[in-house]
């Protein structure tokens, strides 16, 4: 009714589609259309376990979905048929899922896992190239966020929302292809400066409004109080 997106992770297992089954006698996007919870702004992650009817359902009520493929491998969910979605027209972006599931939450890892996984998954290699995948982790995912028109892609009129890559390591040499090199070659210890809406948040790989040793010191702090309680 308020036309708030919701973000919802949807399909990821099989034992939460068994349990919908058990619960309410229907898988759970067959539930959520029911619903009528599918819309453009549902983001759904994840997305592991779909059948060619649900495909159809996500497709016709333009959902965005969001592929996790680290989270995916650490949690033996599956692999999730991205190059269906994409072959549908579906929107889908690039996450990290948390920590709980993935220690690196690296962007990087995740381009190159999805277009390695799509690859393995369908026995082609030119399935899900890395023009492709840089497109998932940066102007698919301002898409399913809504937020497509201001930023996303670097154009006139958007917002200055920039990761600049340092490619003159020994082991990025030579580079052929820069987009090829940022998905299956660099990774963030190669991101030099960052920027969001203009301001400079990452000089020369160091902190321009953090200060590191204190957010060192309070996740160790963290951490002596979760071991002192686990």
């Amino acid at each position: 009714q308020l036309e708030v997106p919701m973000h919802i992770h949807l399909h990821e297992t099989l034992d939460e589609i068994n349990l919908s089954i058990e619960s309410h006698g229907v898988r759970p996007i067959e539930r959520m259309h029911q619903l009528g919870l599918l819309s453009p702004g549902l983001i759904a992650v994840h997305m592991v376990h779909l059948t060619d009817n649900e495909i159809r359902l996500i497709k016709q009520h333009g959902c965005h979905t969001v592929h996790c493929p680290s989270s995916n491998l650490k949690l033996a969910s599956g692999f999730a048929p991205v190059t269906s979605l994409l072959d549908n027209n579906i929107n889908v972006g690039l996450g990290t899922d948390s920590a709980a599931s993935n220690n690196r939450l690296d962007m990087f890892e995740e381009m190159r896992l999805a277009a390695l996984l799509a690859k393995a998954s369908t026995n082609q290699a030119d399935a899900l190239p890395a023009h492709q995948a840089l497109e998932m982790a940066t102007i698919n995912n301002a898409r399913a966020l809504g937020i497509d028109e201001i930023t996303g892609t670097l154009a006139s009129g958007k917002a200055a929302d920039i990761t600049a890559i340092d490619f003159s390591d020994l082991h990025l040499s030579p580079c052929y292809d820069p987009v090829s090199h940022l998905v299956y070659a660099a990774g963030r210890e190669q991101v030099s400066h960052v920027w969001v809406n203009g301001k400079m948040l990452l000089e020369d790989k160091k902190l321009t409004t953090l200060d590191s040793t204190q957010l060192h010191n309070r996740a160790a702090y963290w951490e002596e109080c979760i071991k002192s309680t686990a």
